[in-house]
């Protein structure tokens, strides 16, 4: 992609993207005869990169491969502070040792996705431990309280009474000297990251640099398809993972979310994924599944974990004594229909109708999440009601 023109570079940099600052200052940025330096910081405050990082490295690897230069930025100091994005309460205080551990962790796994000659690694205590406190106090006059407090989540502790400290309000004006010591042209994070990103533009301002721009992305979801995707939440695929266990844990959400993975994660263009969402979900999802492994492996071992997953499938545990039901299918429109009529569990509509939107109907192995949707052909079926009921129906 290094031969795009601006306008290209930018349609690329903004698919999937909830806000650029701005689409002007960052087309006049792709204008340069030099690559620009694309920021993304990442604090070690857990081991191991999930799905959740990967919508940001997706988008750095983008840039890398229109020619520009990336610095991934482990925040081994920001993390001794705790980033108070989104919390209700002061982040617990990892221990030197613990996030020394996981930088390690990030450093090693990283360049499953990025290229290691565009990359720099960079760890902000580089420049955060030596500052004197008369420029940390020079820092400190870039922002005031009342900006701070305007920010919801603190916003939100502040009217419930709950504790914000001095360090919390230090964290957004770290970061955004961050931009200042790596002279970023372009900065990239999450949404929740907006008020941080933003700062940085003032503070390199404050600096005497240029602003960079600020590439704002969706926050991705976890596996419980409500959750901010994180390790604490155990809601997480990890760049870890086994192939098999990331093809299953792929394979095992809602069918709504799998296309917020597909916007997200995916390298199909929008038409590809319209002309899957005129097909059958489960196999839209076995693509995905495919697709993701294989960027977080390689094929042959993405492959192989598809025919596990396969494997498995046909060969599914399903409890040899449970209970037997016959239903007419001329009584059944939808498989909330179905569910309702098969299951000795469900106390009534309205609940039948929550479970499946979850995802806690599986008819044959397959998950069915839509309600409303028709129940397949066959006249026997293996059925799984939520977590623990089983039944055999047949016609």
């Amino acid at each position: 992609m290094k031969d795009l023109t601006p306008q290209q570079q930018l349609a690329v940099v903004a698919r999937g993207a909830e806000k650029v600052v701005s689409d002007e200052e960052l087309l006049e940025k792709f204008g340069k005869t030099r690559p620009l330096r694309v920021k993304a910081g990442f604090d070690p405050t857990a081991p191991d990169l999930h799905l959740g990082h990967c919508v940001l490295l997706r988008k750095l690897r983008d840039f890398q491969d229109m020619g520009h230069t990336v610095i991934f930025l482990i925040g081994d100091f920001t993390a001794q502070i705790g980033d108070p994005s989104g919390r209700t309460d002061e982040r617990p205080v990892l221990s030197p040792e613990e996030i020394k551990n996981n930088a390690k962790t990030y450093e090693k796994q990283v360049f499953r996705l990025l290229d290691r000659q565009k990359t720099e690694v960079r760890f902000n205590s580089e420049w955060h431990e030596g500052m004197k406190s008369r420029d940390l106090m020079g820092l400190a006059s870039m922002a005031n309280v009342a900006n701070l407090l305007e920010r919801e989540d603190f916003r939100a502790r502040y009217k419930a009474g709950k504790p914000i400290s001095v360090k919390e309000f230090f964290y957004p004006l770290i970061q955004a000297y961050d931009s200042v010591a790596l002279k970023a042209d372009v900065e990239i994070g999450g949404t929740d990251q907006t008020f941080n990103l933003l700062l940085g533009r003032e503070v390199q301002k404050r600096f005497g640099q240029p602003q960079q721009a600020c590439v704002f992305l969706p926050i991705l979801e976890g596996l419980d398809g409500v959750n901010k995707m994180s390790k604490s939440l155990g809601n997480y695929i990890a760049v870890e993972d086994t192939p098999e266990d990331m093809f299953a844990k792929i394979m095992s959400v809602s069918d709504d979310l799998m296309w917020r993975y597909y916007e997200l994660l995916s390298e199909r263009t929008a038409e590809d994924i319209k002309e899957l969402k005129k097909g059958h979900p489960m196999d839209a999802k076995r693509a995905l599944a495919l697709e993701i492994t294989q960027w977080l492996t390689d094929e042959k071992k993405a492959r192989e974990a598809a025919d596990a997953f396969a494997g498995k499938f046909s060969k599914r545990e399903f409890p040899e004594d449970a209970p037997e039901k016959v239903f007419s299918r001329g009584e059944i429109k939808t498989v909330l229909d179905f569910a309702v009529a098969v299951s000795g569990s469900l106390k009534s509509r309205a609940e039948a109708k929550r479970l499946i939107a979850q995802g806690g109907l599986t008819i044959n192995g397959e998950k069915y999440s839509d309600p409303s949707g028709e129940v397949p052909e066959g006249e026997e079926f293996e059925v799984k009601i939520g977590k623990k009921e089983f039944v055999r129906v047949r016609e």
